[in-house]
């Protein structure tokens, strides 16, 4: 029977899946224009760092944002990393409010963890991604400094300033710069600073267009136990709402204090999203859906 149709053949099977390719592209090309140009802080911790599917698709997210034009800079954490070297080396780890109690013994651990281990891995993994990084592991940067922030905590940080010349340098000749979260202190001491508070003083002081946290969860939700009640979009003002309610993890707490005060200082939209799905840094900046929590200035809709 003959239907006037032609019968679907390899290559048309290839066409239609190339056609769909290009349709991406297009689509993504009104975000690319937006955010050439911009500077993009990403706190990257969580299973992106350990997993090896999920590393590589980082290393890729981030080489593909220099090749359109962005400025991304990467902020490292390394807690399940330097839990681990304590335990080896036979300390055992305290929180308080989500900050990890850091005394002599610990801070030994944490500059060998984050300068010496993640730091210059993290630099290497971007590398064999075509990538030019550089890493701001080691104290002479100068890059924060702070003052302690309780003695309770021992040598944790509280910052007090950001040189980022060296970072816009870097960025101004298409290099990612990778920070490790270390200050050096007016004291002469070396402090241990919380990944998320760092993160968002560089983006507020490199005035960022986005700041965005990878970590283990969807985004925020307004009920833990309710898997449906992502929220998808939020204001500061409802920001500063929930973390008065008490309804918010320890955990959590650095990450959304940040968020405030990255956001009150000019930052026009921070991203808390699920680093266990692969690109999703792509997925935020150059999709109209989107993924996890957005969060901008403003007390409400």
């Amino acid at each position: 029977m003959v239907t006037g149709h032609t019968a679907p053949t390899v290559r048309r099977s290839r066409i239609a899946s190339a056609m769909a390719k290009a349709r991406v592209l297009t689509e993504a090309m009104p975000y690319i224009q937006a955010f050439s140009g911009e500077t993009v802080v990403i706190k990257y911790g969580g299973s992106a760092m350990v997993d090896d599917d999920l590393r590589s698709s980082f290393a890729r997210d981030i080489t593909l944002l220099v090749l359109l034009g962005l400025r991304p800079v990467v902020v490292h954490g390394g807690g399940p990393h330097i839990t681990r070297a304590m335990a080896s080396a036979g300390l055992k780890p305290r929180w308080v409010d989500g900050l990890r109690v850091t005394d002599e013994a610990t801070l030994g651990v944490v500059m060998a963890t984050l300068a010496g281990e993640i730091n210059p891995d993290i630099v290497r993994l971007l590398q064999s991604h075509d990538t030019r990084a550089e890493g701001f592991g080691s104290l002479g940067s100068d890059l924060f400094t702070a003052r302690q922030r309780h003695p309770d905590l021992g040598f944790v940080g509280r910052i007090e300033r950001v040189n980022a010349k060296g970072i816009n340098e870097l960025l101004d000749h298409g290099i990612v710069p990778v920070v490790a979260p270390l200050a050096s202190g007016q004291d002469g001491s070396v402090y241990n600073i919380n990944a998320d508070t760092a993160a968002g003083a560089l983006a507020r002081t490199l005035q960022a267009r986005k700041l965005i946290y990878l970590t283990d969860v969807e985004g925020l939700y307004r009920d833990l136990d309710d898997e449906d009640s992502l929220i998808e979009a939020m204001f500061l003002g409802e920001l500063r709402e929930m973390l008065g309610s008490g309804s918010i993890s320890a955990g959590m707490l650095p990450k959304l204090e940040s968020c405030i005060e990255a956001l009150e200082n000019g930052v026009p939209q921070a991203h808390i999203l699920d680093g266990r799905i692969q690109h999703a840094v792509l997925l935020e900046i150059f999709t109209p859906e989107g993924i996890g929590t957005m969060i901008t200035p403003g007390d409400r809709w």
